[in-house]
Parts: structure tokens; C-alpha cells; sequence
């Protein structure tokens, strides 16, 4: 307990012989709430950030960003190294036929967002190549706005037979770029952004500003003050189920009114930029959650697409 102490003095940059005082004069749990009140602190973050390059946003676990920019019929792989994004490779690819966000199975068209690489297929028929990594498409928030379709996979080009100039909605590149692709990456920590033209990139004080809303909205489910907690929530929100923001405020405010006590832990927290077809400044967070009260245990994923809006922070769809 006294590393993890030790650590978060340094990384918070608090004066250890303060924290010490209040741990030996309050106790373990004042110098907890004194770090949790940092963490709600924009200008902590914005003294964090610093140093880093953010531009393809913030991540704690991953580690390659690969960007597709569709009309430029490029990928680009970045790998996050010392705070930096150092370019590994660029390649020509070829995308979906038919402009625009997809939305409905069959639309030949790319999607656009934030997604994980899930898997890699291989022994499929030659058309595609030596493999394919497939995507997470549709996540979260496309079922929410009722988008369908599947296998959106970045894959390699026929062994034999011509090749047409477009695809049905993957991406697609040579098969010995393909390769080297997958050899410089690792799949469980690479995130596929894909946009349909020139990328924008994030601030700082954008991550600043999101980073201080999850520990806000955070303390706010921890103390069970449902209030400030909902206001972190768009009007707009809606779940992978259609529900929306009525559905989920009535059922929360049920949960809030027991006011049991909370453990919240968040770690390896991911930010990244989500470009979209809505007009909305949106970034998709994803972390690992730790979640403990006298009913409900769960460690797990916790997934959240936000926007920023009027300098706030609202949240459009979770998992």
C-alpha cells in the first residue's frame, strides 16, 4: 500500500511530507480523498500532458493507432513511444465503394469511428488474401444509432485473378504490406481509426478536459450523487439496446436511491479521437473497471463514447 502511495506522490506531483501529515494525523482514506481531488483538477492534467503528444489521442495500455484516412486511400500505423507517436509505416489501401459512413448491410461503404482489432482470420478463400484482421464494427455506439451490417476486416488482395478498385466496406492492401502490417503490431493494443478525410487532431486540452470529467463522474457514481452524476449524460444518450436517456435515468436513480458504499478503481485509461458522420466532436474511452458494492462485483471493460460540447463533457452511449 505504501508503493502505491509513493507512486501516486510522485505522478500527482504532491509534496510527500504533506501526504504523510495527513495520513499520520487522518488516516489512509484522507490521503485518498485528497488524490481523488486532484484527479478532478483540469490544471493537474494540463501540467500531465505537458510533455505528451496527443494528437491521436491519450493511451495508458495501447500501444499502435492505426489511422485510415479514406479519401487519401491511405493507412498509417503509429506506435506510442515515449510520449510521442512515432510513424512505423504508411501504405496506399483501398476502401469501400461508396462514400459516406455505413449504416445498413450491404451499403459498400467504410465505417467510421473508433474500433478494436479483434482477431485474425485466416484460411479464407484466396480473394482475401494470406489473412484478415477482423474489426470490432459495429461497436457500441453504431447499434445504438441502429447501424448494421459486419465483417468490416482489413485484408489482402486476391492471390490470383484481378482485383477490383474498391471493396464492400473493408479495407483492403497488398498482400506482403498486409504482412508486414501484422508484423509490426500487436493486435490486443491496436486501435483502427478511420476517417473519411483529412485527420483532425485532439488537444491537449481536450484529453485535459476528459480526463478530469472521469474522475468527476466517477466520484459522482461513487457517492451516489445522481444528480451531478446524470448531468454528465446527453439528452441523446441511447444504449446498444435503442433504450435511451429517460429509460436510463429512471433506472438509475432507483440504483442511487439505495446510496450503497462504492469501490470505483479506474486503470489504463484510452482516449481516443472518434471521427463521425454526426457533425459531433466525439472521443471514445475505453479502461478497465473495478467495481465493488455490497450487491455487485465486476472487473472488467468499461467502454464510454462522449462528446465535447460547450466546453462539457457529455456522454452518448456506454457499455
Amino acid at each position: 500500500m505504501f508503493r502505491i502511495i509513493i507512486f501516486l506522490v510522485i505522478s500527482l506531483n504532491i509534496y510527500a511530507s504533506d501526504l504523510v501529515n495527513l495520513y499520520r494525523m487522518q488516516g489512509l482514506n484522507s490521503v485518498e480523498i485528497e488524490i481523488e481531488k486532484t484527479l478532478r483538477d483540469e490544471n493537474y492534467w494540463k501540467e500531465y500532458l505537458k510533455d505528451k503528444n496527443v494528437d491521436y489521442g491519450y493511451y495508458e495500455y495501447k500501444k499502435y493507432i492505426l489511422l485510415t484516412q479514406k479519401d487519401q486511400s491511405e493507412i498509417s500505423l503509429f506506435e506510442v513511444v515515449n510520449n510521442d507517436f512515432k510513424l512505423v509505416l504508411r501504405n496506399n489501401v483501398i476502401t469501400g465503394e461508396n462514400e459516406g459512413d455505413k449504416y445498413t448491410e450491404g451499403d459498400k461503404k467504410t465505417p467510421e469511428g473508433s474500433y478494436d482489432l479483434i482477431e485474425k482470420k485466416t484460411g479464407l478463400d484466396q480473394f482475401y488474401g494470406p489473412f484478415a484482421l477482423v474489426t470490432s464494427y459495429p461497436n457500441v455506439f453504431d447499434q445504438s444509432l441502429n447501424k448494421n451490417g459486419y465483417g468490416i476486416w482489413i485484408h489482402g488482395k486476391p492471390f490470383s485473378g484481378e482485383r477490383e478498385s474498391v471493396t464492400k466496406g473493408c479495407i483492403a492492401l497488398d498482400n506482403a504490406e498486409l504482412e508486414n502490417l501484422e508484423k509490426n503490431l500487436d493486435l490486443n493494443k491496436t486501435i483502427l481509426i478511420t476517417t473519411p478525410s483529412q485527420f483532425k487532431k485532439a488537444t491537449k486540452d481536450e484529453m485535459a478536459l476528459i480526463l478530469t470529467t472521469i474522475f468527476k463522474w466517477k466520484d459522482a457514481w461513487k457517492y451516489s450523487k445522481f444528480n451531478e452524476y446524470i448531468s454528465f449524460y446527453s439528452t441523446e444518450f441511447k444504449k446498444a439496446d435503442k433504450s435511451g436517456f429517460a429509460e436510463f435515468k429512471d433506472y438509475k436513480e432507483r440504483i442511487f436511491a439505495k446510496d450503497e458504499k462504492k469501490t470505483i478503481k479506474f486503470s489504463n485509461i484510452d482516449i481516443s479521437p472518434y471521427p463521425n458522420s454526426l457533425g459531433k466532436n466525439m472521443f471514445r474511452i475505453f479502461m478497465d473497471e473495478e467495481y465493488l458494492s455490497p450487491a455487485i462485483k465486476f472487473i472488467g471493460k468499461k467502454e464510454l463514447f462522449i462528446e465535447i460540447i460547450n466546453n462539457e463533457v457529455k456522454i452518448l452511449s456506454e457499455d
